[in-house]
Protein backbone atom coordinates (compact mmCIF):
# COMPACT_ATOMS: atom_id res chain seq x y z
CA UNK A 1 0.00 0.00 0.00
CA UNK A 2 1.36 3.39 -0.98
CA UNK A 3 1.21 6.33 1.42
CA UNK A 4 0.17 9.24 -0.79
CA UNK A 5 0.51 11.88 1.92
CA UNK A 6 2.57 14.79 0.74
CA UNK A 7 2.25 13.86 -2.95
CA UNK A 8 0.82 16.24 -5.50
CA UNK A 9 -2.66 15.26 -6.75
CA UNK A 10 -1.35 14.68 -10.30
CA UNK A 11 1.19 12.21 -8.91
CA UNK A 12 -1.48 10.31 -7.00
CA UNK A 13 -3.61 10.17 -10.16
CA UNK A 14 -0.67 8.82 -12.19
CA UNK A 15 0.14 6.21 -9.52
CA UNK A 16 -3.48 5.07 -9.62
CA UNK A 17 -3.46 4.94 -13.44
CA UNK A 18 -0.24 2.92 -13.55
CA UNK A 19 -1.41 0.59 -10.79
CA UNK A 20 -4.66 -0.05 -12.63
CA UNK A 21 -2.78 -0.88 -15.82
CA UNK A 22 0.21 -2.82 -14.42
CA UNK A 23 -0.89 -3.93 -10.95
CA UNK A 24 1.74 -1.64 -9.42
CA UNK A 25 3.92 1.26 -10.49
CA UNK A 26 6.45 -0.31 -12.87
CA UNK A 27 9.96 1.02 -13.50
CA UNK A 28 10.42 3.49 -16.37
CA UNK A 29 11.61 0.92 -18.94
CA UNK A 30 8.30 -0.92 -18.72
CA UNK A 31 6.21 2.17 -19.44
CA UNK A 32 8.54 3.58 -22.13
CA UNK A 33 10.66 0.65 -23.34
CA UNK A 34 12.30 2.34 -26.32
CA UNK A 35 13.96 5.27 -24.54
CA UNK A 36 17.61 5.01 -23.55
CA UNK A 37 18.17 5.72 -19.82
CA UNK A 38 20.46 8.66 -20.70
CA UNK A 39 18.01 10.14 -23.19
CA UNK A 40 16.87 13.74 -22.71
CA UNK A 41 13.37 12.25 -22.61
CA UNK A 42 13.85 11.48 -18.90
CA UNK A 43 14.92 15.03 -18.09
CA UNK A 44 11.87 16.95 -19.28
CA UNK A 45 8.17 16.58 -19.95
CA UNK A 46 6.46 13.22 -19.67
CA UNK A 47 9.63 11.24 -19.01
CA UNK A 48 10.70 13.52 -16.17
CA UNK A 49 7.20 13.33 -14.69
CA UNK A 50 7.22 9.53 -14.90
CA UNK A 51 10.56 9.33 -13.07
CA UNK A 52 9.27 11.76 -10.41
CA UNK A 53 6.13 9.68 -9.90
CA UNK A 54 8.10 6.46 -9.76
CA UNK A 55 10.56 7.93 -7.24
CA UNK A 56 7.81 9.24 -4.96
CA UNK A 57 6.01 5.91 -5.14
CA UNK A 58 9.22 3.92 -4.55
CA UNK A 59 10.18 6.02 -1.52
CA UNK A 60 6.69 5.61 -0.05
CA UNK A 61 6.92 1.81 -0.27
CA UNK A 62 9.64 1.46 2.36
CA UNK A 63 10.71 -1.87 0.86
CA UNK A 64 13.52 -3.92 2.34
CA UNK A 65 16.21 -5.38 0.09
CA UNK A 66 14.41 -8.70 -0.46
CA UNK A 67 11.22 -6.91 -1.55
CA UNK A 68 13.20 -4.59 -3.83
CA UNK A 69 14.90 -7.56 -5.48
CA UNK A 70 11.50 -9.27 -5.92
CA UNK A 71 10.12 -6.10 -7.54
CA UNK A 72 12.95 -5.99 -10.09
CA UNK A 73 12.62 -9.71 -10.76
CA UNK A 74 9.06 -8.95 -11.77
CA UNK A 75 10.31 -6.15 -14.05
CA UNK A 76 13.86 -7.13 -15.08
CA UNK A 77 15.78 -4.29 -16.70
CA UNK A 78 17.41 -4.28 -20.08
CA UNK A 79 21.20 -4.27 -19.51
CA UNK A 80 21.41 -0.53 -20.27
CA UNK A 81 19.18 0.12 -17.22
CA UNK A 82 21.31 -1.92 -14.79
CA UNK A 83 23.16 1.06 -13.29
CA UNK A 84 19.87 2.85 -12.67
CA UNK A 85 18.53 -0.28 -10.98
CA UNK A 86 21.66 -0.53 -8.81
CA UNK A 87 21.16 3.05 -7.66
CA UNK A 88 17.60 2.49 -6.48
CA UNK A 89 18.02 -1.10 -5.32
CA UNK A 90 20.87 -0.25 -2.95
CA UNK A 91 20.30 3.51 -2.44
CA UNK A 92 23.51 4.47 -4.23
CA UNK A 93 24.14 8.07 -5.28
CA UNK A 94 23.37 8.76 -8.92
CA UNK A 95 26.49 8.42 -11.06
CA UNK A 96 26.43 12.05 -12.17
CA UNK A 97 26.00 13.28 -8.58
CA UNK A 98 28.99 11.43 -7.15
CA UNK A 99 31.91 13.48 -5.87
CA UNK A 100 34.71 11.29 -7.10
CA UNK A 101 34.43 7.87 -8.65
CA UNK A 102 32.62 5.21 -6.64
CA UNK A 103 33.45 1.64 -7.59
CA UNK A 104 30.20 0.10 -8.76
CA UNK A 105 31.77 -3.22 -9.73
CA UNK A 106 30.77 -4.91 -6.44
CA UNK A 107 27.15 -3.87 -7.03
CA UNK A 108 27.21 -5.11 -10.61
CA UNK A 109 28.53 -8.45 -9.30
CA UNK A 110 25.74 -8.62 -6.71
CA UNK A 111 23.17 -7.84 -9.41
CA UNK A 112 24.64 -10.50 -11.69
CA UNK A 113 24.55 -13.06 -8.86
CA UNK A 114 20.87 -12.20 -8.44
CA UNK A 115 20.29 -12.89 -12.15
CA UNK A 116 20.02 -9.32 -13.44
CA UNK A 117 22.89 -9.29 -15.92
CA UNK A 118 26.53 -8.29 -15.87
CA UNK A 119 28.55 -5.10 -15.99
CA UNK A 120 29.94 -6.24 -19.35
CA UNK A 121 26.40 -6.62 -20.75
CA UNK A 122 25.54 -3.16 -19.38
CA UNK A 123 28.58 -1.59 -21.05
CA UNK A 124 27.89 -3.36 -24.38
CA UNK A 125 24.26 -2.26 -24.32
CA UNK A 126 25.17 1.36 -23.58
CA UNK A 127 27.23 1.37 -26.78
CA UNK A 128 24.37 -0.06 -28.86
CA UNK A 129 23.19 2.68 -31.26
CA UNK A 130 19.52 1.77 -30.97
CA UNK A 131 17.42 4.15 -28.85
Amino acid sequence: MCDHSGMEPWMVAEIERLTERYGTVPPPWVVVPDEHPYSAYWRMGGGESLVMVWGAWWDAQGLDEAARVAYFRRFPPQPRWLEWMLEVLWDLPEAEEEAGEVDRAPYFRRAEALGFGSQAAYERDLDDPRP
